[in-house]
This record gives C-alpha cells, structure tokens and sequence, in this order.
C-alpha cells in the first residue's frame, strides 16, 4: 500500500469489550492515514488512548494538515478521538453520511457547521490527488450509519467494523506479516458476539462488494488483510449465512451436579455413535462469549437446566435470550432439565424455540426428577444418539 499508514493503537488493558465479551488476547482500535496531495484520516481510536494516537498521526505527516476525517462507523471505540482530533485539526473536514453526522453531533456536539462536514452517499467520490475514494453504505453491520472506503486506486478496502476480530496486534500490521492463527477463533467470536445478529445486511454488503478488485482490507479491529483476504470474506459470508459444521454443543445449567451428569450421559452417547466434535459448556462459570461462538459453529445444540423458581435456571434463561437476539439459523435442538417437585425447564425451552427459533427438534426431551434414575440415564443415552444420527 503505497503512502498508506496505520496510525492506530493496541488495548491490553481492557478485560470486557463493550463490559461483556472477554478479551484474552486484547483489541486493537485501527486508524489509517492516506498520505497523498490531500490528507485523509480514516476512522480514529477509542479516546483513552488519544495521547498514543496523536503521536503515531504526527510520525506519519509531521506538521502537515489533515485535510479530511473519514468517520466509516461511529462506534465510540472507533469516534471516542473525533472531538480531540478536530481541536488539533480544525480546518479539517469530517467525511461521513447523514446518519453519522445525527449521531455526532448527539455525541461530540462535532459537525454542526455546514462548512466543516462534507456529506457523501452511496456510490459518492472523494479524490485526495493520486488517491481516488469510493463510499458504499452497508447500513446495520452492525449500526445503521456504517459504511465502507474503498480506494479504487490500490484497491484498498477500509470495512470499519466489518472483516474484524478481537486481537491486539503484535509488531506486525499486515498479515503476511505475522502468524494469524489466533485471529481465527477470535474473528468467530467477535462475529457471534458483535455482529451475529445482522446476517442478512452483511450478505447485502458482501454483495455490493462482489466484484470489486480488493486488495487489502483495513478493518477497524484486527490484522490488515492482505494474504487471506479469500478466506476472510468466505468466513464473513459462512457466518452471515448462519452456516454450520457438524459438531454438538452441550450447554447446561446445573445446581447441584444432577443435570451436569445428565450433560455428561448425553455427551458419552453422542461421541460413541460417532459425534467427535462436541463442546461441554455450563452456562454458570463461562463467559457466554466463548458459548455463543460455538453454537455458531456447530449444527447440534443440546441444552439443558434445573427448574428454578417455578421458570428457568438464569443462567440458561439468559442463553436463550442471547441466542434469540441473534437471530441464529440452521440447528438441531435437543432438549433436556431437571426439577425436585414441579419441572418447568423443558417446557419452557421447548415454547423458546417455538417462538423464537424453530430449530428442527431432534429426540425425545428428557425431564430428570430429583437424580438420574435408569430410565432418565437411558433416556440422556437416546438423545445423545439420536442427536448424533441426525448430524450424519
């Protein structure tokens, strides 16, 4: 990329994005600089790492002006530095669509002068000298003023949010730079976690994308994609069709360790009737994170917990309504609980998916009252199997 810089910064302080998702490896907050006759800084960085930002913006352009913001996505970990910048460059135009400026403005109080916003639409151009910027809106991937830059001139696409992953970067930018291995799970997760819900607006933005030469993508979070740029759009696109691969996630919850067991009977069936990719997963000790990317993963789900005050245990009442918000696809279900006197888990899984999600239901629900007996262990035996001869 030729006078193309990323001028962003890394987070390994942070624990939970967005004070839910966890971050073992950190985030990065990218930022780009296009230095050409004109200067354009795309997309700026989380305001607590501003001092770090504007630092690494003067080592690319020293003391010349900036002479545009392109703001792709107003995500406060992407604008949080709007405000700060503009002081710094105040003759600065900022580039971005009506819904960006309605937001900035709500959180910046930036962009109320007419003469220090430029307004652009779809399919709208901006030359920056040798540089020459296409914008293409893709509403809800995953806010409604999103959009993309794509410089027509190196075939450099800046995708915001899209195309990301959690991940600080370590000394490289570029991923022909660097072992990706970790970035995988992590764009997984970060897709189920984040973006999961907006299956059908990423495909319609895959589809305005198809067909155009890109060379390098600039996401927002995550590595510069240069080299695996066919396997980055073909996971953006598995993922946003909801598509699967076999594999059974188990995800209980369990008070006194009679439904874990009944998990564990259900998982010893399916692996014997040939299941080998199958994840265990109580809704009470992991981050939901880790859960959410695996179901989005795997074709099988089976899920099971205690009664709890005449409903649902929480932990698992909270699963369902993350899943449910996220819109998933494309699952058998298996359903399973336990109760002491009066049981209410299967059912009210049963009515969840029923209205929400219409998963296909594979085997006969198991209901436990009190401990495993032989006919519940039996029971747990068969839906393992079942579920295990229906992803053959």
């Amino acid at each position: 990329m030729t006078n193309i810089h990323p001028v962003g910064v890394n987070d390994r302080h942070k624990t939970l994005f967005e004070g839910l998702w966890p971050l073992p490896y950190g985030v990065s907050y990218n930022s780009y600089i296009i230095d050409d006759e004109k200067v354009a800084l795309v997309d700026t960085v989380e305001v607590d790492f501003f001092s770090q930002f504007i630092d690494n913006v003067r080592r690319v352009i020293g003391d010349r002006p900036i002479d545009y913001i392109i703001v792709n996505h107003m995500e406060p970990d992407h604008s949080g530095s709007l405000a700060l910048i503009k002081k710094y460059y105040p003759d600065a135009k900022i580039v971005g669509n009506k819904k960006t400026f309605d937001m900035m403005r709500g959180y910046y109080n930036v962009g109320n002068e007419e003469d220090e916003i430029v307004e652009v639409a779809n399919g709208d151009t901006l030359s920056l000298g040798t540089h020459e910027l296409v914008f293409t809106m893709i509403p809800m991937v995953h806010w409604p003023e999103t959009m993309v830059t794509l410089d027509v001139t190196e075939h450099v696409l800046f995708s915001g949010d899209a195309f990301g992953c959690f991940g600080a970067l370590n000394g490289a930018f570029v991923d022909s730079e660097m072992n990706c291995d970790v970035y995988w799970n992590e764009m997984q997760r970060y897709y189920s976690n984040i973006v999961g819900k907006y299956g059908v607006p990423v495909q319609q933005a895959l589809k305005k994308l198809a067909g155009v030469q890109i060379d390098y993508i600039c996401p927002t979070h995550g590595p510069i994609w240069h080299e695996h740029i066919a396997r980055v759009i073909g996971e953006y696109d598995r993922m946003s069709r909801y598509a699967t691969e076999p594999g059974l996630v188990i995800c209980y919850g369990s008070m006194y360790g009679n439904t874990e067991r009944a998990a564990e009977k259900i998982a010893s069936a399916a692996s014997r009737a040939g299941v080998k990719n199958i994840v265990l997963h109580d809704v009470s000790r992991e981050n939901h994170s880790f859960i959410l990317s695996d179901i989005f993963k795997y074709s099988g789900l089976i899920l099971g917990a205690p009664t709890y005050n005449n409903g649902i245990y929480p932990g698992m009442e909270m699963l369902l309504s993350e899943l449910a918000g996220r819109c998933i696809k494309n699952h058998y279900l298996g359903i399973f609980g336990s109760f002491t006197w009066a049981g209410q888990a299967v059912k009210k899984i049963s009515e969840w998916n029923e209205k929400h999600m219409k998963f296909e239901l594979v085997g006969t629900p198991v209901e436990i009252k009190q401990s495993l007996s032989a006919e519940t262990e039996a029971a747990c035996e068969a839906l393992g199997k079942a579920m295990a001869e229906r992803l053959k």
